[in-house]
């Protein structure tokens, strides 16, 4: 049977499970407590196919490094191999629109996300595309925004979204 490795870091925003295929990075979940892990790793265990192997070979190395640096300021852009296996048609789309339109620092709201790929109508649409994102962090979902100013939903927390923000120069550190 096929195999994918995984491990969990700790990071400003909390302990991350990262996991990796032969193909890339695969899946990035906060939280990363026991719990979530074991839960985690059920499911991607079913989704891929493939049996999890605590990081053996190396292949969370680089993802680590960046993820480092990120959280330390000094990278803006990451620069990995992505495995796409756990999205697909519109919201893979949405996903790779965001990845490469959206820079560090910069913000997009849902509806011009949606007009970007071709549908304008699709906000909603979009905000579940934000919603399944199996790599958060590394394909920027926190940088998708309301319109009207409001920072939306995101599935590490309004709390984990304004850091990454804030991180990134987005939005200002809250004075208290």
């Amino acid at each position: 049977m096929k195999s994918f490795e995984w491990t969990v870091v700790g990071t400003d925003i909390g302990p991350l499970l990262l996991a990796a295929t032969d193909e890339g990075l695969v899946s990035v979940v906060f939280h990363a407590d026991a719990a979530v892990r074991d839960k985690v790793l059920g499911r991607l265990t079913s989704r891929l196919g493939a049996e999890p192997v605590e990081d053996a070979t190396g292949l969370l190395a680089e993802p680590i490094r960046q993820l480092e640096a990120y959280f330390a300021g000094g990278l803006r852009e990451f620069d990995l191999p992505l495995d796409w296996t756990l999205s697909s048609g519109f919201n893979r789309q949405v996903l790779r629109e965001l990845a490469d339109g959206v820079p560090y620092g910069t913000v997009v709201g849902y509806g011009d996300l949606a007009a970007r790929v071709g549908q304008p109508g699709a906000a909603q649409a979009v905000g579940a595309a934000m919603g399944s994102n199996p790599l958060p962090v590394v394909v920027a979902c926190h940088r998708v925004v309301e319109t009207d100013g409001g920072l939306g939903g995101f599935g590490g927390g309004l709390e984990t979204k304004r850091e990454l923000l804030a991180l990134e120069g987005g939005l200002p550190e809250p004075l208290f």
